[in-house]
Parts: C-alpha cells; structure tokens; sequence
C-alpha cells in the first residue's frame, strides 16, 4: 500500500504540473505532456490481487508496463473501475498513516528509487 501511495502522490503532482499556467502557456504553443510510467507493475504478494496494481493506478496520461501474466489477468477478470482522481485520492491521507506509524516515507522512497534504478540500469546492461 506504501508504494501505491507514493505513486498517488507522484500523480497528483504531475496533474498539478499539467494544469500550472506555465504548463498550459507550453501546450498552446504545440506542446505534448511526457506520461508518467508505472513500470513492472506485476503483483509480488501472492495474497493481493494479480491486477492490485493496475487498479490503484489506472489514470489518464499514464503508461503502465506489466508482466505478460499481469496482463492475462487483466484482461480475464480486471475490472478497472474508477480511473485515479487528479488530486491522488486517498494517498495522502495513506501516507500520513505510515508516517503516524514511524515509518520515514521520503527515505524508503529514496531507497526505493536507488533500487529500482540500479535494477534498470543492470537490466539494460544485461542486454548490451
């Protein structure tokens, strides 16, 4: 639930970004938004849904890449629902649940960056 909450996050202040003045000034002049992409969005937790996290985070100007069986399940029987309101819906109010519970949001998002990072990096160097 943490990670679908900083993710809520993340969108609310990329939609943020999308409706500044500076934003629009940009778009009038030919501009196009670059879409915000959740990447490997697979279900690691066997006791969550297969499509927990196509869920939480269907939204407009959003990629979502996904494993091949994420995607069966999708389709099969995801049922999306509401798509991801502009203001992340619930995730602050998420957030501040695992902040009131001592948990460090920013450092673990910062690890969690580092991480994912360093994953991609060694996924495409496997591929060089």
């Amino acid at each position: 639930q943490l990670g679908i909450a900083i993710a809520k996050r993340t969108y609310a202040s990329y939609r943020t970004l999308l409706d500044s003045p500076r934003w629009q000034r940009l778009e009038n002049a030919g501009a196009r938004p670059q879409r915000l992409l959740w990447a490997s969005t697979g279900t690691k937790d066997s006791n969550a849904s297969d499509v927990l996290y196509i869920k939480a985070l269907a939204a407009p100007f959003t990629v979502n890449t996904m494993p091949e069986g994420t995607l069966n399940a999708l389709a099969d029987h995801g049922d999306i629902g509401e798509s991801l309101p502009p203001d992340g819906g619930d995730g602050e109010a998420l957030l501040a649940r695992f902040a009131g519970a001592g948990i460090d949001i920013d450092a673990l998002a910062t690890q969690l960056q580092d991480e994912g990072a360093k994953a991609f990096v060694s996924s495409w160097n496997d591929l060089m």
